[in-house]
């Protein structure tokens, strides 16, 4: 286990060779990423693959036989060998193949790599890369879990004086997620009705998680009203947005790019069946970037 640091002349970020987890976010001599507690939350930004959520009872079935994995996959709960650190300092990747472990728990081969990189003065980029290297497809999603510091750090604002702001006015709906961690399509609760601003609430996390798809423009900004500090989160090529905070009091706001979901109420459980499943030839690369811009 060790701690990569990327910087360049304003940002610096920390990443950890368990699970390839990113620590640490700083600009402008301000932590923007959640730190550790125990109290409420032990980790700070997970990587979710293969898969997102929870599926039923931890179990589910796929074309090369049963898989049986906990919330958010296998990865984030094993040691990835670091594969490259950029000549100038700004960027790292990461790797973790398939093992003997990992296919008790999903029977398939594959390799992940992890890339962090800062690409502006404020923005730091985060890669999954994900390859095929069995002979058969493979059928899996990808998703981050950044989690930002509330109050940010050296301001004073309440939980409530937040706002997320998304590129237009648009009508959310998202599904409640019940008993174990599944998501029911069939009852929803309305997130934002013709607005592009959602205030920050601990109600907003009333049924756990809030989870949007389609977002406008995949953007959205987590803002303090008082001192204009924040962040953005990009999310090109993720088609659903998880936005979690623990109740009743946890000083901290994931905002997760997802390519998948936990399993639906309505669905089977069968892996290739998920809504936002990456069905991936043998052989193939497929690659997803978002990034985080702090201010």
């Amino acid at each position: 286990m060790a701690i990569v640091t990327i910087k360049n002349d304003t940002c610096t970020a920390q990443v950890d060779t368990m699970g390839a987890q990113l620590l640490s976010m700083r600009f402008d001599d301000r932590e923007y990423l959640w730190q550790r507690d125990e109290r409420w939350w032990g980790r700070t930004s997970p990587i979710l693959f293969p898969i997102v959520g929870n599926i039923r009872n931890g179990e589910a079935m796929s074309e090369q036989g049963p898989c049986h994995m906990k919330q958010h996959g296998v990865a984030r709960n094993y040691e990835h060998r670091v594969v490259d650190v950029a000549a100038d300092g700004t960027s790292a990747t990461f790797e973790l193949c398939d093992s003997s472990e990992t296919r008790e728990q999903y029977p398939y081969a594959f390799r992940l790599n992890m890339t962090y990189a800062l690409v502006g003065e404020a923005t730091l980029a985060q890669t999954f890369s994900v390859t095929n290297t069995g002979s058969v497809t493979l059928p899996f999603s990808v998703g981050g879990h950044p989690a930002f510091n509330i109050p940010v750090e050296g301001t004073d604002e309440a939980f409530d004086e937040y706002d997320f702001t998304f590129a237009e006015p648009w009508h959310a709906e998202c599904p409640k997620i019940v008993e174990g961690g599944l998501a029911d399509p069939t009852d929803t609760f309305v997130v934002l009705d013709d607005r592009d601003t959602l205030p920050l609430a601990r109600s907003c996390f009333d049924y756990d998680t809030m989870v949007f798809n389609h977002v406008p423009g995949n953007t959205v900004s987590l803002t303090g009203r008082r001192s204009g500090h924040g962040v953005r989160v990009d999310f090109p090529g993720f088609d659903y947005l998880g936005v979690w905070s623990m109740a009743p009091d946890a000083p901290f706001v994931a905002i997760e790019p997802w390519t998948g979901h936990a399993t639906l109420t309505t669905e089977d459980d069968v892996l290739e069946h998920k809504e936002g499943i990456t069905l991936l030839a043998p052989g193939a690369t497929d690659k997803r970037t978002f990034t985080i811009t702090a201010f």
